[in-house]
């Protein structure tokens, strides 16, 4: 998902991630026995840390004070023990009088293994870099400007770290790969909300998560954990980019799903770059008549896999063609099966470039000319290390933390060691893809005002807007709670705000959520 080894996952399965097997020499081993074990030094105790400055911004032409809070909260076990400082960057109106009427969000990134930097210095934080628009953005200096498009006026916002990115790491006995798993992940970012809730008496205002690709697989499982362990219900959850089953994005062999939910976003793809004999001019209706093919006569073609006749074949393939840009040919050769780093690779190939896997719009050029698989995604790249350094200069000079602290806006080590084991939900059989549907459910079903908003970009080609939809079309929900989830479209990738008319888009749709959401 976002930011990591792009090639573990493109070789495989676009969320599930190479286990590196690191090799020891007998010399190596012989050595380990031979020398006396140093004593470790003791370790410092833990302690929390903060940086408090105040600021104002305009939104909507009025003038905002707030509050910006760059702290680390103790998170501690059953015992009282402390286990993890987990950093996190609030901000908060101060010319509020009555809490009960200011909603609060939790912001969040995925990967897993991300920090929140993303959704912070990109969307809804009063802080944004500039970025150039499906293009690369040039080396420093960069740009850092108040953002008009900023949520503070209709919400306080909380931006956290999971434990092992950002600033956040774990403490006392505890290391910070205790905490690299679905159901530990989830645990520890409970803690971190009721506590902060309570902290800053926050328990009877109105209460969001917002979670960006895996920190929306992250907010199902969190929603139904914190109204059932904690008592603590929400109001609402902003999907960005969403995926609960990691089945749907997962090319393995055998499992022709993705194949079928990935056709609309190719077709999306291809429409905008331009590779289309017959382009039509109108993409709306070329995506539907995409998915129609896609569950119709595409899918059933590939259901009857080794039964499907050449002459059957050989005609799904001169239509699939029309909808993705390949050639007949290359479709026929990949048995009507090509999978995401296929695609990137092949459909500007002849133009020597690779097409963005985060947000299509962006192509990079190629390295490997007679390669079958995308070497990276040219997205990334292109907006990484501004979002990187802006937010180092940012959180340094105006929110005056981490002087003396590394921050890390990705652990690729989390990301391969993530434990996908988890207990939520109504699971039944053997264990497959993870899956946090059952989760959604149980918190929908538990809160039965609990609303759910889910922004799709067009040209995202990490969770597909098609997978999106047959997954809220499969929750098996009466028709009463189907209608509190709410699905949004934007002309952009992934990160639909680092295209700025979807930004000032995301921005209306989220408040216009919270604001019915908070009154229901």
């Amino acid at each position: 998902m976002k930011n990591s080894s792009f090639r573990s996952r493109a070789l495989f399965t676009l969320a599930l991630f190479l286990m590196a097997l690191p090799g020891v020499s007998f010399a190596q081993e012989k050595d380990a026995k031979d020398a006396k074990p140093a004593e470790a030094p003791a370790a410092a105790p833990a302690k929390e840390e903060s940086s408090v400055t105040e600021h104002t911004i305009k939104i909507g032409g009025q003038t905002i004070p707030y509050k910006a809070t760059a702290q680390t909260i103790l998170l501690k076990d059953d015992k009282g023990e402390p286990t993890a400082l987990l950093y996190s960057t609030s901000y908060t109106r101060t010319d509020v009088k009555d809490l009960s009427q200011r909603p609060i969000a939790f912001l969040f990134n995925g990967g897993p293994g991300s920090a929140s930097l993303w959704l912070h210095m990109g969307s809804l934080g009063p802080r944004r870099v500039i970025t150039v628009n499906a293009d690369t953005t040039p080396p420093a200096p960069y740009k850092l400007t108040d953002n008009p498009e900023c949520l503070l006026d209709k919400a306080d916002l909380v931006f956290l770290d999971p434990i092992g990115t950002g600033f956040s790491r774990a403490a006392g006995k505890a290391q910070d790969k205790d905490f690299w798993g679905v159901d530990q992940d989830v645990k520890s970012i409970a803690q971190f909300i009721t506590t902060y809730v309570s902290r800053n008496n926050r328990w009877n205002s109105p209460k969001f998560l917002i979670g960006e690709s895996y920190g929306t697989f992250r907010s199902a499982a969190l929603a139904a954990h914190l109204q059932e362990h904690d008592n603590l219900y929400l109001n609402g959850i902003v999907l960005i980019s969403s995926v609960l089953d990691l089945g749907t994005i997962s090319f393995n062999p055998g499992q022709d799903l993705p194949y079928v939910l990935y056709l609309p976003s190719y077709a999306a793809t291809a429409w905008y770059h331009k590779v289309l004999k017959d382009r039509p001019e109108n993409l709306a209706l070329f995506l539907d008549e995409a998915r129609r093919f896609a569950q119709g006569e595409y899918s059933m073609a590939l259901i009857k896999g080794a039964n499907l006749t050449p002459a059957e074949k050989s005609a799904v393939a001169a239509k699939l063609a029309r909808f993705t840009g390949l050639s007949e040919d290359y479709l026929v050769k990949a048995d009507l099966r090509v999978n995401l780093p296929q695609f990137m690779k092949e459909l500007q190939r002849s133009r020597g470039l690779t097409t963005g896997r985060l947000d299509a719009r962006f192509s990079g050029p190629s390295y490997d000319q007679l390669g079958e698989y995308a070497e990276y995604d040219p997205q990334e790249s292109a907006i990484s290390g501004a979002f990187v350094a802006t937010f180092n200069t940012y959180v340094r000079e105006e929110l005056k933390f981490g002087m003396d602290k590394s921050y890390k806006p990705v652990s690729e080590t989390a990301n391969r060691a993530w434990d996908w084991k988890h207990q939520g939900g109504e699971n039944f059989g053997f264990p497959g893809a993870p899956n946090t549907e059952g989760d959604l459910i149980q918190a929908m079903i538990t809160n039965p005002r609990l609303q759910i908003e889910v922004e799709n970009g067009i040209y995202d080609l990490a969770t597909p807007f098609f997978g999106t939809e047959f997954t809220m079309d499969h929750l098996g929900l009466s028709p009463k709670l189907r209608a509190n989830i709410h699905l949004q479209y934007y002309d952009a990738g992934h990160m639909m705000y680092i295209r700025e008319e979807d930004l000032a888009k995301l921005k209306r749709n989220v408040s216009a959520f919270i604001d019915s959401a908070s009154k229901q």
